[in-house]
């Protein structure tokens, strides 16, 4: 058995999602199958809980939308630098101690924006850099719920119509205990923001953003970015 989060939208500014563990038979190896197998005990489980329609969001997804929804394949218009995914965005906007933003991954692929060398042998991370606005590192998720939402603001009628559906978001490989981002989380997050009519309001500024998204206290922790 294991336990993996799913994010279920709450239509409270206050609080726009709830993440809610979820025990599930879990299958071991890194086989897409196993992978699927793990995604299907995991739902069947939440389903038992009251969820009955929960998307996985990540490249293992079975449903097209959730496989288009990874960071990995999601990408961002930017203003110097093209089209580009948002993991490559995230990746190339790191400024650590001994060097960033390192913007020349903005142009690699995914995998090889994750696996550059420089990412690891900085330094610890300070902040981000996108587009001439610093982020800082609390609210912790700030930076890359941004950037994956501004990523989906040019197809919001098809989100409307289609993410909205879901009453919960997984990513298999997402383990709270390791990292912080999720973009299970952000979906859930995308979603409250729809339903309750703040997605212009939050989306206006950074500032605006962190505001209306960030109203509780985030969950204290060490993770990697």
């Amino acid at each position: 058995m294991a336990k993996r989060p799913i994010f279920v939208p709450i239509n409270d500014k206050n609080e726009l999602f709830k993440e809610i563990e979820i025990d599930f038979k879990y299958y071991n190896g890194f086989a897409v199958s196993q992978k699927s197998k793990c995604i299907t005990s995991l739902h069947e489980s939440a389903t038992k809980e009251g969820f009955q329609n929960v998307l996985e969001v990540s490249t293992k997804s079975s449903e097209k939308l959730g496989h288009r929804l990874s960071a990995f394949n999601l990408m961002l218009e930017t203003n110097d630098y093209g089209t580009i995914s948002i993991e490559s965005a995230f990746q190339g906007s790191k400024v650590f101690e001994n060097g960033g933003p390192y913007h020349d991954i903005y142009r690699k692929d995914s995998l090889s924006a994750k696996r550059d060398e420089r990412i690891k042998t900085s330094g610890g991370l300070q902040y981000f850099e996108f587009e001439g606005v610093t982020w800082e590192l609390e609210p912790k998720s700030a930076f890359y719920d941004w950037i994956y939402i501004k990523a989906l603001l040019p197809h919001m009628e098809y989100i409307k119509e289609n993410l909205t559906r879901y009453d919960a978001f997984s990513d298999i490989e997402f383990n709270p205990k390791k990292s912080i981002n999720c973009q299970a989380r952000t979906c859930a997050i995308l979603v409250s923001l729809i339903n309750l009519g703040l997605l212009d309001k939050a989306m206006k500024t950074p500032e605006c953003f962190k505001n209306t998204v960030y109203r509780t206290t985030a969950k204290q922790g060490v993770f990697e970015f």
